[in-house]
């Protein structure tokens, strides 16, 4: 087995050498005496038989091959940092992973701010974010796969905490047969082609378990909103998009949105804990994170759980 020549010690002294511009600096900081560092410094180079540092005038500089080792040095005392601060998360019962399921209609702009505020905080945990849609997301929360679970259904037995109301807009190309319609009525979009998006679920397999409006005797389904909404730009189908994915295309006039009597525009997003006995504190951080980066997050009550049968996607089928 091979047995190191050097020390961490060793790297770590010269490392505060060279980040406090010399052996006085570094001695004070260190709160050692200046003839141990540069016993450390020399010792070292010693060792390793390559010169790390050389005086010119009254300050020591670090050769080109030191600022090669120096730089390798970092990297290895923060792997041990880092290595010894797991250890400690392990020990507290911090998580080293969470794994969280995002409802696809979420805003990604909210779990993104929650996800920057939690990095500083975070400890080295590993975050997965699944994007997940209808029977997607009730999976993931009744059979536990994820710690948290961000939802348009609260399933019974769980308790949902409102992050945001999500406003769906039903879209089509301005060129489009439907723009000439005042009001669409539902016999009118079962003529048309719909665009649905692919349920994520262990539903995903039943034809009319997709997300949105189903009636339309002709539909496509894909697995992203941007993917629909690049065939509708093409002047192809008619499909409800949430209001935050269609505003850009709204806005320039690629796409427009069509006012029709069916299916209910506003969808309840809730965050849920599928097992809160047995959520570890990084996950309790992260929780509390999203709440606050939440359009509702001052408004903490619990949403009671509803029969899955009044799902807001399906409400209207």
């Amino acid at each position: 087995m091979y047995r190191p020549h050097s020390t961490l010690e060793q790297w770590r002294i010269l490392q505060a050498v060279v980040d406090y511009g010399g052996y006085a600096h570094a001695a004070e900081a260190l709160n050692k005496s200046q003839s141990s560092l540069n016993h450390a410094v020399a010792k070292l180079q010693t060792q390793l038989g390559v010169q790390l540092l050389e005086v010119k005038g009254r300050k020591a500089e670090l050769t080109d091959e030191g600022k090669v080792l120096l730089r390798r040095s970092r990297q290895l005392t923060q792997q041990i940092e880092q290595l010894e601060q797991l250890a400690a998360n392990m020990e507290q019962g911090w998580e080293h992973e969470l794994l969280i399921s995002r409802e696809a209609i979420y805003p990604s702009n909210y779990l993104f701010d929650a996800l920057s505020r939690f990095y500083p905080e975070s400890r080295g945990t590993r975050v997965t974010v699944i994007d997940n849609i209808i029977s997607g997301s009730t999976d993931a929360i009744t059979n536990r796969k994820v710690d948290l679970a961000i939802s348009g259904h609260v399933p019974p037995g769980h308790l949902g905490v409102p992050l945001a109301m999500i406003r769906m807009v039903l879209c089509c190309h301005p060129g489009h047969a439907l723009t000439r319609e005042s009001v669409v009525e539902p016999a009118r979009l079962e003529q048309e082609l719909q665009i649905v998006i692919r349920d994520t679920g262990p539903l995903a397999a039943d034809p009319d378990k997709d997300i949105g409006w189903l009636r339309a005797k002709e539909r496509w389904t894909v697995s992203l909103f941007r993917d629909a909404i690049d065939i509708l730009r093409r002047g192809v189908g008619f499909c409800w998009i949430p209001e935050h994915e269609a505003r850009p295309y709204l806005e320039t006039g690629e796409l427009v949105e069509l006012k029709s009597t069916v299916y209910k525009h506003l969808i309840p997003i809730n965050l849920i804990i599928p097992d809160e006995d047995n959520l570890g504190p990084a996950g309790k951080r992260f929780a509390e994170l999203i709440r606050a980066s939440s359009p509702m997050g001052g408004d903490i009550a619990c949403v009671p759980s509803k029969p899955a049968s009044q799902h807001p996607d399906d409400a209207a089928d």
